[in-house]
């Protein structure tokens, strides 16, 4: 909503109204100011009121516009005292006197004021309506309700860092004008043209932020370049962690709080978002390329990055705090079992037992808690089988990374905007068998696909893989129980678990400890039913003796001593086996 005071120099002056959120100022008729002299171009300049504030856009004239005597090169925040200069004219820009004024840009206080009363600024625009932008500049608007649940999130942080992302979105908010202006050319840009365009659109924009005093001197001006873009195009402070080989896991519970894992340890980050509307952005942006959406009516979704890591999300009403991010990261170098071995998580025993295991196609479940390293387990366990097999993959969110070329990948899909076209790990389960599998290798199974799995384990596709949330491998038979029974299927619990013992010949438990170390606990076969309960002989286990003084987990691998059965079977077959890896050193 404007008042716009209008002096021809020279001249008089005059007030008008305008009852609206933009107003374009130029030569031709069309615009909403005309100013008819040949030093005004056809569109001149463009000024929009946002979240209270106006903001001047030079739509690429040939005079230029001029704010106070200065030619901006950007998009630039008005306060009332200042005079824009176009052609011949002079215009002073404040809000109808009905509405409220925004004591922010008061000229006694300044811009200190202004930034101390609008610290918590980056929850409002989900309530506000934004001028359009490119999809790849600016993300969807939120609806009302959920920016009512993220209002409630404001966590006092560093007033340094506090600064800075109050920065970053003030900046983020110009580059929105600045690219919109030049919609129809940003749709048809390529990606690569599109970081070239925006960076220069942002460096305008810090120049003229930098004219105008209004860039604090200890900034980084590359730094804040660097984290604008990734913010606009890219996947925001995410990006840096990414990158980082050290970082395994990434964890955004709102705009204000990032925590990292680094080495097997949480640590909070001092990287943020500029706002809540910034998280749902990036979101979007790793959700779209794969065919997925999330929005208030399906406010949670698994999906996968380029590279292959795996991304859950969740935003509001569900997430109370605004929305989260959790990055399980896909290493760039696949892991092999040697350094399985060198991080000791497995003994070099326990590895030539596991590769015997899959060569001689014995079905293994791969048991733990989250964040475990049952899928990387699964991934190196799975590297085992010889090439010349077929192998079918079933996952929620792609992430395995086989190294064989007969490899058949498949995804599960959630439903369309309709609630239709969903296709269930079960479905895909089932339709693999029809595929001529030599293995099957499902990544996890959560629910009525461990039925399917229990088939066709049993019916000749041996040395198929899968892992599950248990703790110890006791638990994991009762899991394997219970999610046979969420398949809908009546079934009577011995003859469940009569299919499970006849089923998985191993369990390998995997646990996560204390100190973030990782290491497979229990290699456990299944020998059996002993009337109705399904019997289990650990061949290999972690025998925990305490911590060392630096907070390590201290203890040891322990054999046993018990041969599984299969192995005096490729005995009597006269396949050579290692007996001695089931004796204690």
């Amino acid at each position: 909503m404007f008042l716009i005071t209008l002096t021809e120099k020279g001249g008089g002056s005059e007030q008008r109204e305008y009852p609206k959120n933009e107003i374009t100022i130029g030569r031709i008729a069309g615009n909403d100011i005309v100013l008819a002299k040949g030093n005004v171009s056809k569109t001149h300049s463009r000024i929009v009121e946002k979240d209270g504030r106006f903001i001047i856009v030079d739509m690429k004239s040939t005079n230029g516009t001029f704010v106070n005597g200065k030619k901006i090169a950007g998009p630039m925040v008005l306060k009332p005292t200042d005079q824009v200069s176009i052609g011949d004219y002079i215009l002073n820009v404040e809000p109808l006197p009905d509405e409220p004024v925004d004591e922010g840009y008061d000229e006694e206080q300044g811009e200190e004021a202004y930034e101390e009363e609008e610290a918590y600024e980056e929850e409002e625009p989900y309530e506000e309506e934004e001028a359009p932008a490119p999809a790849a500049a600016a993300p969807s608007r939120m609806p009302a309700s959920m920016a009512a649940a993220m209002a409630k999130n404001k966590r006092k942080v560093d007033p340094r860092l506090e600064r800075y992302s109050r920065l970053q979105k003030e900046i983020h908010d110009r580059l929105i004008e600045y690219l919109d202006l030049r919609r129809m050319d940003m749709d048809r840009l390529g990606d690569e043209e599109l970081w070239r365009r925006t960076e220069k659109a942002i460096r305008d924009i810090i120049d003229q932020m930098e004219a105008d005093q209004e860039l604090p001197g200890d900034v980084d001006r590359e730094e804040l370049l660097t984290d604008v873009i990734n913010e606009a195009l890219g996947l925001g402070p995410l990006e840096a962690f990414l990158a980082s080989e050290e970082i395994s896991e990434i964890m955004v519970n709102h705009a204000n709080q990032i925590y990292i894992e680094r080495k097997g340890k949480l640590t909070l980050s001092e990287k943020t978002f500029s706002s809540n509307q910034a998280v749902l952005g990036v979101i979007e942006r790793i959700v779209a390329p794969i065919g997925r959406r999330i929005d208030e009516s399906s406010p949670l979704v698994d999906a996968r990055l380029k590279d292959g890591s795996r991304v859950n999300a969740i935003i509001p009403p569900l997430a109370l705090k605004g929305p989260c991010i959790t990055i399980r990261k896909f290493k760039k170098d696949a892991l092999k079992i040697q350094d399985l071995i060198k991080y000791k998580t497995v003994t070099a025993q326990m590895a030539e037992f596991l590769e015997m295991c899959v060569t001689a196609r014995r079905n293994i479940v791969i048991s733990g808690g989250t964040g475990s390293g049952k899928t990387t387990t699964l991934n190196i366990i799975s590297s085992f089988i010889p090439e010349g097999e077929r192998i079918i993959t079933v996952e929620d969110a792609a992430e395995l990374q086989l190294p064989q070329d007969h490899w058949v990948q498949l995804e599960s899909r959630p439903p369309n905007l309709e609630g239709k076209g969903a296709i269930t790990i079960r479905e895909l389960v089932k339709n693999c068998l029809r595929m001529r599998p030599d293995r099957i290798v499902v990544g996890e199974c959560r629910s009525g696909e461990t039925l399917d799995m229990l088939q066709a384990m049993n019916t000749g596709h041996d040395g198929s893989l899968t892992t599950l949330h248990a703790n110890t491998p006791r638990d994991a038979i009762a899991r394997l129980e219970t999610m046979v029974l969420m398949s809908g299927m009546e079934l009577p619990v011995k003859a469940i678990r009569e299919q499970i013992a006849s089923a998985v010949h191993l369990i390998v438990q995997q646990t996560r400890f204390s100190d973030g170390s990782r290491k497979i606990c229990f290699i456990t076969e299944v020998s059996g039913m002993e009337v109705d309960i399904v019997t289990l002989q650990d061949i290999f286990y972690y025998k925990q003796d305490g911590f060392t003084e630096d907070h390590k987990v201290r203890g040891r691998y322990v054999a046993s001593g018990f041969v599984p059965k299969f192995y005096d079977e490729l005995q009597r077959k006269g396949i050579p086996v290692n007996m001695s890896i089931f004796r204690e050193d």
